[in-house]
């Protein structure tokens, strides 16, 4: 219970309770609740400045597509003031856009569902890659990981450069599109939304992928048994006319 609460700051007893679950301890939650005010593990209410804490672990570079995913919220408004959430889903290794959810509610229950929906459609990562946010730790998730068997590494608050490729193409989605367009509602924000996606991941070239866009990416790593850039396939010219995307 200690190391636990060592690891997980934020965790209460049950969360604890869940990760108990995890390694096969079965205990009543009264008797938790006891052990765990007995060895003062209360969460500390936050005073003053934010401030990191936990262990810094280092970010490792994915070399094959499922290694590692990363997750975050982004926020924007429509035209008359009201604001809606992304969840942004990005594959640290070919950089793929594999989920932008754009709606005003975006619960911890809601994000293991479309989760569930990504692994049918890619297949299990091994990894996934958050911040500490409460929809990102809320039980809902907690138990999702328990029946998934997903690692999931939660970055240090206020060290969002622990998850740089997800903040990167943050920064993309804001850039190009998030500050250029207005959205009237939140069909239109949809609408707009998948057809950027459409075009980061299957035309817009990216730098370190050598020019070449993730999809090409992904396609090419399935196709050989080598992850070096430098290896991948040689990209087929794409535009929005092809895709019937044109306005």
């Amino acid at each position: 219970m200690r190391e636990i609460a060592h690891e997980r700051r934020r965790f209460g007893y049950r969360r604890v309770g869940v990760m108990f679950e995890r390694e096969g301890i079965k205990m009543n939650h009264k008797k938790l609740r006891r052990l765990y005010r007995e060895e003062g593990l209360a969460v500390k209410r936050r005073r003053g400045r934010k401030r990191a804490t936990g262990t810094r672990r280092p970010l490792e570079t994915p070399t094959r597509p499922n290694e590692c995913w990363s997750l975050d919220f982004l926020s924007d408004v429509f035209e008359p003031g009201r604001r809606f959430r992304i969840l942004a889903v990005v594959d640290n290794c070919t950089k793929e856009n594999l989920a932008l959810i754009p709606d005003t509610s975006l619960s911890g229950g809601r994000v293991a569902r479309e989760l569930d929906a990504l692994i049918r459609l890619y297949g299990k990562p091994k990894t996934i890659i958050s911040d500490n946010g409460t929809e990102l730790t809320s039980r809902a998730i907690l138990e999702w990981q328990n029946e998934t068997g997903v690692a999931w590494h939660y970055i240090q608050p206020g060290k969002p450069t622990q998850n740089a490729f997800i903040e990167a193409f943050n920064g993309r989605l804001r850039d190009e599109l998030l500050n250029e367009e207005v959205f009237t509602s939140l069909a239109d924000a949809r609408r707009k939304i998948a057809r950027w996606r459409y075009d980061y991941n299957n035309i817009r070239p990216h730098s370190a992928l050598n020019g070449q866009s993730p999809a090409t990416a992904w396609r090419a790593l399935e196709l050989v048994d080598c992850s070096a850039h430098t290896a991948l396939a040689k990209p087929k010219a794409l535009s929005y006319s092809a895709a019937g995307l044109s306005k």
